[in-house]
């Protein structure tokens, strides 16, 4: 029987202050994440964008413009997301997984996912650290729901509706969740 797997993912970064700490307390806990970035912070951030690699972290979309695509029609939305991938390989990435601002899908987000190669994901267990909870409010808030092939949504960034000044709470939980993991069995690693 193999190892079961737990995903961390990160939201909204990377930030040039906060990404670099959480990738400090990631390598400090043995565990690799997948961060769903926005392509114009990515491109701004190219040494982080470096380092997630060296690091062993996934990196997959989160968007261009941080939009509901049920805000926007078909037409806006293949536009934004080609954009945002033709940044994205400004900095040598080319995702494969692609998680929608606020997990908001449109009647043509799939079709467009699938015409970019881009699998759509979701989450299982959400951190709610964009309202600035405490590092232990958020594993309360996870921990029944953080089990074999469980994902976990946290955010790096500071996003749109953020009622949170930084990231700190978040670092923090990460050294909770892990500890959780391992009491539970599960390696926290990137999704593939």
């Amino acid at each position: 029987v193999g190892v079961q797997k737990l995903a961390l993912t990160f939201d909204d970064g990377p930030d040039p202050v906060w990404t670099y700490r959480l990738l400090d307390r990631l390598a400090a806990v043995g565990a690799r994440a997948t961060f769903f970035v926005i392509a114009a912070r990515a491109v701004a951030q190219p040494r982080l964008i470096e380092r997630m690699r060296r690091d062993g972290h996934a990196i997959g979309l989160h968007c261009g413009e941080h939009v509901r695509h049920s805000d926007r029609d078909s037409t806006w939305l293949r536009r934004d997301t080609g954009l945002a991938l033709a940044r994205l390989g400004e900095v040598a990435v080319r995702p494969t997984l692609w998680r929608t601002p606020w997990g908001d899908l449109a009647p043509w987000s799939t079709a467009v996912a699938e015409e970019h190669g881009l699998q759509l994901v979701h989450w299982s267990a959400d951190t709610h650290d964009w309202r600035g909870d405490t590092a232990e409010q958020m594993l309360d808030a996870t921990a029944g729901s953080i089990g074999p092939g469980a994902i976990v949504l946290a955010h790096d960034g500071i996003g749109p509706g953020a009622r949170r000044r930084d990231a700190a709470q978040t670092v923090r939980y990460v050294q909770l969740a892990a500890r959780h993991a391992r009491r539970h069995g599960l390696a926290m690693e990137a999704l593939a």
